[in-house]
């Protein structure tokens, strides 16, 4: 990948993104969307190859939920590594519980769990949209997908009226709305026998009608509640663009699309992204970076390369590689200046943030990025003539937040936060700025085709 870089148009670029952005409502989404863009590209399934030599264009997904895609390399994966981008698909939400359905004041329910990092009142009152996957006990999967298509009916959780919440306006933020009231209407429509108030059986019963699944079904579904609507510009200039989950999908979609724009191009070093979940929870579980996926992910690619593959290659391949952390930062907002780090906060259309680290006050949970590699960092940046920024997320005992960052610098391999500025980051609705969005896709674009 020598040749000098050309980019998409800001415009189409980001059209493209929204697009994505509009279709990747939850993970699975995401993952079968990127499936489908990456097989158009001419990617196939790891499985399929025996062997691997350069200019092979390969994917791993695991649990319809992370995957990694490569273009591999003219050196082999043992000796020079990856050069990797890579980003999370989950953002925060709501997701239904095992026993989702419950009456309540003649009303149906869907009783939820917060997952992420949210401010609950953000989610009241708004239109919201379900999507998921419902597994019946024959291993046959139902996708659900209600609230965005033309016609759909949404869901909304209650709020009280201003006449009447006086003794609510008295608590905390935390206090005046309890996470177990986070409850979405499903059904208010009243029993036909007139004997009850509540139809729960008229819900479960349309369920049956509609999915051809029971209630027991929903035992082994995985629903979530997202805002209902699609990414929408912002302003007279159209210089932003509101949606749900930017936080991450911003950065994976700019590290995808960078991977498919230099698909036909046959890089020295590896290149490679990967998308995962589970990092707004920690990373945790099998999907996420805490897993062996990325481990055994190299480990396969390897196998493929080496006549006597041995666990000391993957060792040296981990050791050996990079990655640009594609994840975003926070915007400084000018009503809320007191959190900003003077100087170091980053602004709306000034291109991705780069952080050297990230972290609390004692830089908790970072990788702090060695000096050298932001230097080689800036050398590509600088040949890409991409527009970027350096920032940091905060002042010190203000908060803070973390990547994949530093599960993956456990390996040895040089690791940098790089990614698109957001305001109103975790909320519903995330506000990120087009110029910044297609900045990003570049950067990301520079550094996968970088000598």
């Amino acid at each position: 990948m020598n040749k000098k870089n050309v980019y998409r148009p800001l415009e189409d670029y980001c059209a493209g993104y929204m697009r994505y952005l509009g279709i990747a409502k939850t993970e699975r989404r995401s993952y079968a969307e990127s499936i489908r863009l990456l097989r158009e590209a001419g990617f196939k399934e790891l499985d399929s190859f025996e062997t691997l030599q350069a200019g092979d264009k390969v994917y791993r997904g695991y649990e319809d939920r992370t995957l990694l895609a490569a273009v591999i390399g003219s050196e082999p994966l043992a000796a020079a590594g990856l050069k990797i981008v890579g980003g999370h698909t989950d953002a925060p939400r709501l997701d239904l519980k095992p026993k989702p359905l419950y009456e309540k004041g003649g009303y149906v329910y869907f009783d939820c769990h917060i997952y992420g990092g949210i401010k609950k009142y953000q989610w009241l009152v708004l239109p919201l949209a379900l999507y998921g996957t419902i597994v019946r006990k024959d291993g046959t999967k139902v996708q659900v997908e209600v609230g965005d298509k033309p016609g759909d009916p949404v869901f909304m959780i209650s709020d009280i009226l201003p006449h009447l919440g006086y003794d609510q306006a008295k608590k905390t933020r935390d206090e005046f709305f309890p996470a177990e009231d986070l409850d979405v209407l499903a059904w208010t429509t009243p029993a036909k026998d007139g004997k009850s108030e509540t139809d729960k059986a008229g819900l479960v019963a349309y369920l049956k009608a509609t999915y051809d699944v029971t209630e027991e079904d929903l035992l082994s579904a995985e629903l979530e509640i997202v805002p209902a609507g699609m990414p929408r510009e912002v302003g007279f200039d159209r210089a932003l663009i509101a949606g749900y989950g930017h936080d991450d999908r911003v950065c994976s979609f700019a590290g995808l699309q960078a991977l498919l724009d230099a698909a036909d191009e046959v890089p020295a070093q590896t290149a490679a992204i990967l998308m995962c979940d589970k990092e707004e929870i920690g990373s945790v579980g099998s999907t996420g970076m805490t897993s062996s996926f990325f481990e055994n992910t190299v480990a396969e690619l390897i196998e493929r390369q080496e006549k006597n593959a041995k666990d000391i290659l993957v060792r040296r391949a981990l050791e050996k590689s990079s990655m640009l952390s594609a994840d975003v930062t926070a915007v400084a907002d000018p009503h809320f200046p007191d959190v900003d780090s003077t100087g170091n906060a980053a602004k709306f259309h000034k291109g991705p943030a780069a952080s050297k680290y990230t972290g609390g006050t004692s830089k908790g949970g970072a990788s702090d990025c060695s000096p050298e590699f932001v230097a080689t960092i800036r050398r590509i940046m600088d040949e890409g003539e991409v527009v970027w920024q350096m920032a940091e997320l905060g002042k010190m005992e203000k908060g803070g937040g973390g990547t994949i960052a530093q599960y993956m610098a456990r390996f040895g391999m040089k690791v940098l936060d790089m990614g698109t500025p957001l305001l109103n980051m975790h909320a519903p609705w995330e506000l990120a700025s087009k110029f910044d969005a297609w900045q990003t896709y570049r950067a990301y674009s520079a550094y996968l085709r970088a000598r």
